[in-house]
């Protein structure tokens, strides 16, 4: 299965494991002890972030660690800019609107 960035920011528990991660490089039984989930559970959101490409896993001797790669955030922040410009192009068009027609 494909899976894509926003796919991996659509759970909440991704997104906690994201910003936890951001923040610093840790072991997978650090992360899981984060949460109050199994740790099944925090092995299958790791992999969809692994498979998203929002975080990488390094081996270092019997640990595995997890490190954040957040520039495919950029796709998030690309997609939502668009938004943001034409919502503000209408919310500017009719506060115009108003202000021209506001002494009629």
């Amino acid at each position: 299965m494909r899976r894509d960035v926003f796919q991996a920011i659509a759970d909440p528990t991704r997104r906690n494991i994201i910003n936890l991660i951001a923040h610093q490089t840790l072991n997978l039984n650090a992360v899981a002890e984060k949460f109050d989930i199994s740790r099944p559970a925090i092995s299958k959101h790791i992999k969809i972030l692994t498979q998203c490409g929002l975080i990488i896993i390094k081996k270092e001797g019997r640990e595995r660690y997890c490190e954040a790669k957040l520039d495919k955030l950029n796709e998030v922040a690309e997609w939502i800019e668009q938004y943001r410009i034409f919502w503000e192009t209408k919310l500017d068009a009719l506060d115009n609107f108003l202000k021209t027609n506001q002494n009629d």
